[in-house]
């Protein structure tokens, strides 16, 4: 790459040079020096006006080189690509390539007149220009098509984008990350009732385990379980993202589910998709038994930034389901946050403990007491 820059840098310093000594040949044609220099200055035109088409044509080559180059890295849907792993990631991709197509044709022929003229119109002694100042249809033309072109494309933008942030189907499965320096943190609501408890950032205390600052005086929060190794999500159903962040600026990015949504701190924010491919429907399109979908930051949050990532696994529907069963709850975890629960909630906070911590729990009841954390454990 070094090599390659250098050389470009040398070339570009001879063009350089080349066009200044030609500039002082035109000038001194200009300034009457010697009406002799015509043959001179037919020739500099000559050579501009070739050059520049040659320039543009190898331009053009170059384009569709590189694009041919970068396909393989492409996660936009093309030839041989998958298609997003989501219900609204196809469409979006749709319109994508669509608002590529029209920049790109626009692009190609706006360049391809620009480099024509100088070469068609070239100097020439013998040509006499035509003095055409202004035109009133042609600047409305040129003005209304581009104006036609981006209001569609932008309403149609945002068409889609307000599908996207629509208020989630009421069966959503509502799950919450959280981002942190430097890594994501994932938060269920549990079998039975699939509701997130409430939290309270005073409550965050690292040491004893609380790193979600969850609030064991709401009951929807004794059966919810955390991970911190890889997330688990459904295929075919509704998942409502519920994004947020304890210390600085994150963005939770899904690349394969065209999922991305900023986590800023004291700002709750959310995202809501279908996932129509599992993690092993992906495995068999690409031929590949080792494809994981990864969830990133996208958002630089600091020095390690790079290694904030968490795998995704999208699960058929009776797998997650299991998945979710065989998850202990927090406070099942921790039994020393029992402590927490008021008095009043206590037996309902102890059938999410196991069976042996449960029979005493009716021993305790009987005799006004509660279990030791000793034993819960």
């Amino acid at each position: 790459m070094t090599l390659l820059i250098v050389a470009l840098s040398i070339v570009f310093l001879a063009l350089t040079i080349m066009v200044i000594s030609k500039t002082q040949t035109l000038l001194k044609g200009v300034k009457g020096v010697s009406e002799e220099n015509d043959d001179v200055v037919d020739s500099a035109n000559d050579m501009n006006g070739i050059g520049l088409a040659i320039f543009w044509i190898l331009s053009v080559v170059g384009m569709i080189w590189s694009f041919n180059y970068a396909k393989k890295d492409f996660l936009m849907a093309f030839g041989d690509i998958p298609t997003a792993s989501s219900v609204h990631g196809k469409e979006t991709d749709y319109w994508f390539w669509f608002g590529m197509a029209v920049i790109t044709i626009s692009f190609v022929v706006v360049n391809s007149v620009l480099f024509y003229f100088p070469f068609k119109y070239r100097y020439n002694k013998n040509r006499k220009a035509h003095f055409y100042p202004h035109n009133n249809t042609l600047e409305v033309v040129w003005t209304l098509i581009p104006a036609v072109v981006m209001a569609g494309l932008v309403f149609t933008g945002l068409r889609v984008w307000n599908k996207v942030m629509s208020d989630a189907p009421k069966d959503a499965e509502i799950i919450e990350i959280m981002g942190k320096q430097f890594g994501w943190q994932v938060r269920y609501g549990g079998v039975e009732n699939g509701k997130l408890g409430n939290y309270n950032y005073k409550l965050i205390n690292d040491a004893e385990g609380n790193e979600f600052g969850l609030d064991f005086t709401d009951e929807n929060s004794f059966d919810d379980f955390t991970s911190n190794t890889e997330m688990h999500i459904p295929k075919g159903k509704p998942v409502l993202l519920k994004i947020r962040a304890r210390d600085v600026l994150h963005s939770v990015f899904i690349p394969h589910m065209r999922v991305k949504m900023d986590a800023v701190p004291g700002m709750p924010t959310k995202f809501w998709f279908i996932p129509d491919k599992s993690t092993a429907d992906m495995r068999a399109e690409l031929g590949n038994p080792d494809f994981k979908y990864e969830i990133a930051c996208t958002e630089v949050c600091g020095r390690s930034h790079f290694a904030m990532k968490l795998i995704l696994v999208v699960d058929e529907p009776a797998e997650y389901e299991k998945w979710k069963k065989e998850q202990k709850s927090l406070l099942a975890s921790k039994p020393e946050f029992l402590e927490k629960v008021p008095e009043n909630l206590k037996a309902k906070a102890m059938k999410y403990f196991p069976t042996e911590a449960s029979s005493d729990s009716t021993t305790a009841s009987a005799t006004g007491t509660l279990p030791t954390v000793a034993k819960l454990r």
